[in-house]
């Protein structure tokens, strides 16, 4: 039997213990994509990154959970990702785990891949591919090449499918300013692709190497996120295959409508969640509520690995109560998936988009 994500109910009253953890694993990437908001940032290297036995320590500190994440950084470059997703896997029992890769490495990534579903049976596995357009685009984005690479992992990855009912291939958009003319034709060409589970648009956001790339026109990103919506409702699009996916589907047209209500009106018009649902760890060992990285909340190397002591120090308490206080607002999608799904006062909404599916 599965690890249902309906476990996970009665924090949509308590909201004490956080249910989704995003991990960095690594700083490293065999790409330089220019929207990229962690690759900006200084260089990283494997010396620097938190180890395993490192890893095992956060786990075992840390309670069940709902949605683990990993990030980067291309994440297939740890060699040890398969041993940490197991740690995790056997310690905090994650009802999805995510793992979002550029697919450059075929044969890394189909390998490791596999071996996850071995061993996390009860666990959805989902992997995100990067796709930004069709060849050309994409390519002008990410680098020759990359395309064609990224095309044949997932027809590798596709033929897992039948195999591991667990898992769920999905394709992730980064919606800027170079491919958002495109971007009707980029949806088009995702629905049409055989295995697709999910197909995701992830707006912009942080500092990127190309501050251009964040002159996006709201008008063609809305244009977009209906046309998402209307593929879901008419069946066109598929869903993923875990408990729940249906309600996932609903939370997913929520969430794009929030983002750019978000982003139009410059304010928080839901309560966040993040430090309390939410936290982030990089991979050199440092604790934020969020990805924002200026709210920082301690480093499990200082402070013993203990992250149930972190995350209810008196620090951690003021950097939680700055961001009810001070109404922060963001369009990081992680978030705004547990800031509706957690929050009572949107179920309503909720119900009424599930309806519709």
């Amino acid at each position: 039997m599965r690890y249902s994500p309906f476990r996970h109910i009665g924090t949509a009253l308590k909201k004490s213990d956080p249910i989704q953890l995003t991990l960095f694993l690594t700083k490293r990437c065999n790409s330089s994509c220019p929207f990229c908001f962690y690759l900006s940032k200084e260089n990283g290297t494997a010396k620097d990154e938190l180890t395993l036995n490192e890893i095992k320590k956060i786990s075992s500190s840390m309670g069940n959970l709902l949605w683990l994440a990993f990030s980067g950084g291309e994440i297939f470059l740890r060699d040890d990702i398969v041993d940490i997703t197991e740690v995790f896997y056997k310690n905090n029992r994650p009802s999805i785990i995510l793992l979002p890769t550029n697919g450059l490495l075929t044969d890394t990534i189909v390998k490791k891949t596999e071996a996850i579903l071995k061993k996390c049976p009860k666990s959805s596995i989902a992997v995100k591919l990067s796709v930004e357009g069709t060849e050309k685009l994409h390519d002008s984005i990410r680098g020759k090449g990359s395309f064609r690479k990224t095309m044949r992992t997932f027809t590798e990855l596709g033929r897992l499918l039948d195999r591991y009912p667990n898992f769920d291939l999905g394709i992730n958009t980064v919606f800027c300013s170079a491919n958002q003319d495109s971007m009707e034709r980029v949806i088009d060409f995702v629905s049409e692709l055989d295995n697709v589970r999910t197909h995701t648009i992830s707006l912009i956001r942080g500092d990127v190497a190309d501050e251009k790339l964040k002159d996006v026109d709201m008008d063609k990103y809305h244009k977009a996120i209906k046309k998402l919506e209307s593929n879901l409702k008419d069946k066109t699009s598929k869903i993923y295959r875990f408990s729940g996916a249906r309600l996932k589907a609903a939370q997913d047209i929520l969430q794009r409508r929030l983002i750019y209500e978000t982003f139009t009106q410059k304010r928080q018009l839901v309560p966040c969640y993040a430090g309390k649902l939410n936290i982030v760890i990089t991979e050199t060992g440092d604790i934020y509520p969020c990805e924002s990285f200026d709210k920082k909340m301690g480093n499990v190397r200082q402070d013993g690995y203990d992250m149930k002591k972190i995350i209810n120090s008196e620090k951690a308490r003021r950097i939680i109560a700055s961001i009810k206080e001070n109404r922060c607002y963001c369009t990081h999608e992680c978030y705004m998936m547990t800031n509706i799904l957690f929050n009572p006062m949107m179920y309503p909404a909720l119900l009424k988009e599930y309806m519709q599916l």
